[in-house]
């Protein structure tokens, strides 16, 4: 388990890893397996970034674990372990729910081909070149052309159509049909090959078992250290400053907001100017609202009610009216005893995607009575799916931009990182600080559990690659 505080160091570490999100803690571990020394920093009192649980009464509430592809589970298996991957268990109950259409699915591919046939009237001929050409994509592909304009070539001036496609992917990772294509059909197509899966157990067991892992492999994991500065010589990371104290190390990788490692940790003067007016273009993604709502011992949920509800009040799908204070479009997760074994009680999350602006720098008052419409809101609408849900509830809880910007340190509160020009200063940071690397929510493609943790192995092998270059000029570490 993470120790907190910074009492008993090394002198001198290989890699230090800033921020124990599953790209942190994978890259972390990967490292470690490879034979390096590893210190891994968290400002937060618990491992897992966004992926993340509290506890009220006798509820466990998961922040995050809603639903990753099924690619989850061979991550887990290789650059974690078997135990972790046999948990990884699918959902089978999604719905949708929306004045344009009304369906359940398991969300792969063979069911959606079904439905855009059966239901939307679209020729299966079209829907396979479509999942094609989406499944052909990868993120070294040109970023041009949107995902509107590629939508448009297979199913041109269907909102339905789009609805179907693109809902469930905005409320995963904030796309909207303006961003690149290939930031869309990655993550769309994961999620097709075999449908949604989730990890039995919760996120607090998965967390629980990474830092076992960690442990055994020797990474120095530390809680409640607050990485302040990054500090270079000679043009070159040397270490950090966390807490007040100087940490030595031959690398760094962030896996904090890209923005704030470069533009808040870094000494200004070792990035160019160019590099700078790059990152500060970068935009944030958007961040979330949610309402968690515990169920009394005693009280059940049909489960024939779903496991993942997509719910809009909206005329057509519109990623911006989705943002929107006054919402019309809402994902219920429902948790049942089935996904927590051991811990019979019922939950519900309701998200939202949120801008931060709409809730930052409210008067207390305001904001509290924001968070209470919010919650009756929220109530109203998921009648619908649980009738008389008010009598059996126990706990009523709601989370704003404003709570994820305070408990992750994330710029303007993100759940997904940054739009999809952050990949490129994400991955060139190494060029610009040699010995610096960046893992995390960036581009969109690297959001969501499964995203976060792929790009955690890549920088991996790229931290490894270059401190075993370094090893023939100076002597290992610690």
């Amino acid at each position: 388990m993470a120790l907190k505080g910074l009492e008993n160091l090394k002198k001198e570490y290989d890699c230090i890893v800033v921020g124990a999100g599953l790209g942190g803690l994978t890259c972390a571990n990967r490292l470690a397996t490879a034979g390096h020394s590893v210190l891994l920093l968290e400002q937060h009192i618990q491992f897992g970034g966004l992926a993340a649980w509290f506890k009220r009464k006798k509820h466990i509430f998961d922040v995050a674990l809603h639903g990753f592809p099924v690619g989850m589970k061979k991550t887990c298996r290789k650059y974690w372990n078997k135990e972790m991957a046999d948990r990884i268990v699918p959902l089978e109950g999604i719905k949708f729910d929306n004045p344009q259409f009304s369906l359940s699915t398991t969300y792969e591919r063979e069911d959606f081909t079904r439905i855009l046939d059966e239901k939307f009237g679209v020729n299966r001929a079209t829907v396979e070149r479509f999942f094609e050409a989406s499944r052909a994509m990868t993120f070294t592909d040109d970023d041009s052309m949107t995902t509107r304009q590629f939508l448009n070539q297979f199913f041109p001036a269907r909102t339905d159509v789009w609805r179907l496609l693109m809902e469930p992917i905005t409320y995963a990772n904030g796309s909207t049909l303006d961003d690149p294509a290939v930031s869309y059909c990655i993550v769309f197509s994961n999620f097709m090959s075999k449908g949604v899966y989730t990890f039995q157990g919760g996120t607090d067991l998965i967390i629980k078992m990474m830092e076992e892992q960690l442990e055994r492999n020797g990474v120095d994991a530390r809680a409640r250290a607050l990485v302040e500065k990054i500090t270079v010589e000679d043009g070159r990371v040397t270490g950090v400053v966390a807490n007040g104290q100087h940490l030595r190390c031959r690398s760094v990788v962030s896996n904090a907001n890209l923005k704030t490692t470069i533009l808040k940790m870094l000494p200004q003067e070792v990035i160019s100017p160019e590099f700078r007016e790059k990152t500060e273009k970068v935009r944030i993604n958007n961040s979330s609202c949610q309402v968690y709502i515990g169920i009394k011992e005693g009280e059940t949920i049909d489960p024939a009610t779903g496991d993942l509800l997509f719910t809009s009040t909206a005329d057509e799908f519109d990623a911006e009216k989705m943002l929107d204070k006054h919402v019309t479009s809402r994902t219920f997760s429902i948790y049942y005893p089935t996904g927590r074994p051991g811990h019979n009680r019922h939950t519900i999350v309701s998200s939202t995607n949120a801008r931060y602006q709409d809730w930052a720098d409210l008067p207390q008052d305001v904001y509290e009575n924001d968070k209470k419409a919010l919650a009756e809101d929220t109530l109203v609408h998921l009648e619908k799916y649980v009738p008389g849900v008010r009598d059996k509830i126990d706990h009523l809880e709601v989370a704003t931009p404003s709570t994820f910007q305070r408990y992750t340190l994330h710029v303007a509160g993100s759940s997904f990182g940054t739009k999809f020009e952050g990949l490129g200063v994400s991955r060139g940071i190494h060029e610009e600080v040699p010995g610096l690397f960046h893992t995390g929510s960036v581009a969109i493609i690297m959001s969501g559990w499964l995203g976060a943790a792929n790009y955690g192995v890549i920088v991996a092998n790229e931290v490894d690659r270059y401190i075993r270059e370094q090893s023939e000029v100076t002597p290992s570490a610690g």
